[in-house]
């Protein structure tokens, strides 16, 4: 059972790091910039019986991702975590410009390495879990909640799937599309197919179907029916093959092409910018669709869609049923900061910097 069924069922208050499987070499302050552990030796050796406040916050409207991970961390790696003592937010909390998120109290040296790293984490996992957040938020804005599609794969290091997959998931987005990206709260990752499938059957749209639908049966069917720049003729190409069978189209056009409907339609340029996945398009393959009694096909787009343009979408009540976004929801746009703000209970800080309490942080046991 994955941990955060344990949450979920309340009998574990946070992720830990059977889910998080850090590196070991954090312990050796690999990932740890240098002047945090020269500082820690000099800590060590002159002034070894202090106890610091260090306090963590950044300067957004945000959604918080990164706590439990952070907190793991901390208790892994950090040299006799328990005597330390730490307040935190929890993930999936609405946080406001310069509130503290987390504070540990202790002696420096046996958790101050961690500083870096304890700010990576807060600013990735919270810049995803926000981006979701809006986009989700934007995808409802017509009345009716439609699915995000979490499709960031191509767009950052394999090795960040898992992490950003999770802050996806505290954003909102349920549907992803890697195993690893669900690795950490789900089961299984969910997709379709790629242009490639379509390319290997010479760009024969249904004869691609055909073969993934016999292949997985079990899977809801949906078609990629940009590959041939043709959306509307491919979409009811396949929906006139698989009738009821048929779940859904995707359309995926490039933003510097122009599909093929307008240039058969031309007396309806002239207003609107016709590349991509433009709404225009997308009216014409539901009227086309509805028109033939296949009304249940559902339409998801992809391809450059981020929170103003399904805002755009959403306001116009483009008939869209699912959204994917990638890239967009992996721009790191929040950072954090840990200060040393008391000094054995006292205000200690760095100019400008001062302890700010927050009755909304819990004591991790």
């Amino acid at each position: 059972m994955k941990e955060i069924e344990l949450k979920l069922q309340g009998k574990i208050k946070r992720l830990t790091n059977k889910t998080f499987k850090f590196d070991e070499r954090i312990r050796e302050g690999w990932f740890s910039a240098v002047y945090f552990l020269k500082t820690c030796e000099i800590v060590e050796s002159y002034k070894s019986d202090n106890k610091v406040t260090m306090q963590f916050f950044q300067k957004n409207d945000a959604v918080l991702c990164g706590t439990d991970e952070a907190i793991a961390l901390v208790k892994t790696f950090a040299k006799n975590p328990d005597s330390l003592e730490i307040y935190s937010l929890k993930d999936g909390d609405k946080i406001s410009p310069f509130e503290t998120v987390l504070t540990i109290t202790g002696p420096y040296q046996n958790f101050g390495f961690l500083e870096g790293m304890i700010d990576g984490i807060l600013a990735r996992r919270t810049s995803v879990a926000t981006n979701v957040y809006n986009v989700v938020k934007a995808a409802s804005k017509s009345g009716i909640q439609k699915p995000v599609i979490f499709m960031g794969d191509r767009d950052d290091h394999f090795a960040q799937q898992a992490g950003d997959g999770y802050a996806s998931y505290i954003g909102g987005s349920t549907a992803q599309a890697t195993h690893a990206m669900n690795e950490w709260w789900g089961k299984a990752g969910m997709g379709t197919m790629p242009h490639a499938l379509i390319q290997i059957f010479n760009g024969d749209i249904v004869e691609a179907t055909k073969a993934y639908h016999t292949k997985y049966p079990e899977d809801d069917l949906i078609a990629l029916v940009d590959y041939n720049n043709d959306v509307v003729t491919d979409a009811l190409r396949v929906a006139r093959e698989f009738g009821e069978t048929l779940k859904g189209v995707r359309v995926d056009t490039s933003r510097t092409m122009v599909d093929q409907y307008f240039f058969r339609n031309p007396d309806v340029l002239g207003s609107f910018d016709p590349r991509g996945a433009n709404s225009e398009l997308i009216f014409a393959l539901r009227e086309a669709l509805d028109a033939e009694g296949f009304s249940h096909v559902k339409i998801v787009v992809t391809g450059g869609f981020n929170k103003d343009r399904i805002e755009q979408f959403e306001e116009h009540k483009v008939p869209v049923d699912i959204y994917g976004v990638g890239s967009n929801l992996l721009k790191i746009n929040i950072g954090f900061t840990g200060d040393n703000v008391l000094m054995h209970g006292n205000h200690q800080a760095k100019a400008g910097r001062i302890y700010r309490p927050n009755p909304r942080l819990e004591l991790v046991e």
